[in-house]
């Protein structure tokens, strides 16, 4: 499995700047990188090379590839057409056409996730550096494995205890409706069947996202009072989606800066690259693998001192809202929120008080 990086600011270019020297740094370090973007010209004309669909070697170790929505969609709805041809006795997509398909709005993050995920099983590489939108949308994409296991739990749940629910279960009568227009059997078993496997799928990304030796975001910004606000805030998004942050890229010729506005993470000053020369630009690129097996870890769970803890830098107390409708427990910072399971131990359990405390949201049952 490959390790997948990406990085989070306010100005496209130099994140992409700062993705191309990275993949070139790990490309000369032995490792088979795939650099991956979206289909924006600022790729290719930084690279120097046209860059197209599919992946293409440019160097030694090092592939290219833009992420073409259409094409992207095309495949993924063939995948659709050949699930329903599965469960439905009269699919009744078959006549519509991938080719024809419009994209709507935020498919492209979420097919680009995808694709991401085959590049990384496919085994052919050993890092994946991802150019994309580097923004808020690009986190709540790289966070939907997290948002749609909540979906289809809850929602899972619910179908079985409602009156539909039952009837499927336990009506003589609509079995044999249900089985003229379905391939199988449907029960509420039938019903767990799918929505396990997709739970199964959804755990092993949430799994992914939260292994820092496996996937890791980086900030980058410059001396820019609003790139310094918009990385913060970034940052604090990150830790809700459970997205590891391992240190911050200043693109900048002063080498002693903005320590204390990212306090605790590592910071690394990077200067411009020249027309061509990517060298110094790669030479003051950290050990991104050690930055971010360093990092704090977006949650912990202290189950002797009944808590859970999470890193929410870049927010203050009163952007922090803490709730507990049901047996989960969701927070809200910024613009984002999260569901969170507690451990077996703490499940069912009440929380008996919370607190914002050096950056870290403590909650205790």
């Amino acid at each position: 499995m490959a390790l997948i990086l990406t990085f989070l600011g306010k100005d496209s270019t130099n994140r992409t700047q700062i993705a191309i020297a990275t993949a070139k740094l790990l490309a000369s370090q032995g490792k088979r990188v795939l650099l991956a973007g979206q289909a924006e010209p600022t790729l290719p004309t930084l690279l120097g090379v046209p860059v197209g669909y599919d992946p293409q070697e440019i160097g030694a170790n090092l592939h290219v590839v833009q992420f073409h929505t259409s094409s992207l969609l095309e495949r993924t709805w063939e995948e659709v057409k050949k699930l329903e041809r599965q469960y439905l006795r009269s699919p009744f997509l078959k006549d519509i056409y991938g080719q024809e398909l419009p994209v709507l709005p935020g498919m492209d993050g979420a097919l680009a996730l995808n694709a991401i995920r085959e590049y990384d099983e496919s085994g052919k590489y050993d890092a994946i550096v991802y150019d994309g939108t580097g923004d808020a949308s690009m986190l709540r994409i790289l966070g939907m494995a997290e948002s749609l296991s909540w979906y289809v739990r809850r929602v899972r749940q619910l179908f079985v205890n409602s009156d539909i629910g039952k009837a499927i279960s336990e009506s003589p009568f609509v079995q044999p409706l249900i089985s003229t227009f379905f391939n199988i059997n449907w029960t509420t078993e039938t019903f767990a069947q799918p929505t396990n496997q997709i739970n199964n799928l959804l755990d092993k990304g949430k799994a992914v996202l939260a292994d820092s030796k496996r996937v890791a975001a980086f900030l980058v910004t410059t001396e820019d009072p609003v790139e310094v606000a918009t990385a913060r805030y970034l940052w604090g998004s990150s830790q809700q989606i459970g997205l590891t942050v391992g240190g911050t890229i200043v693109v900048s010729d002063n080498t002693s800066i903005l320590s204390a506005d990212f306090s605790p993470l590592p910071v690394s000053v990077v200067p411009n690259p020249t027309q061509g020369d990517w060298q110094p630009l790669i030479d003051a690129l950290p050990n991104f693998v050690e930055q971010a097996t360093q990092a704090p870890k977006p949650i912990e769970f202290d189950i002797s001192a009944r808590q859970v803890r999470l890193f929410l830098p870049g927010f203050e107390k009163k952007q922090v809202k803490l709730t507990q409708y049901g047996p989960e427990v969701t927070v809200e910072a910024g613009d984002q929120r999260r569901n969170i399971v507690p451990p077996p131990s703490l499940s069912g359990k009440t929380i008996t008080g919370a607190k914002f405390q050096n950056n870290y949201l403590i909650i205790s049952f």
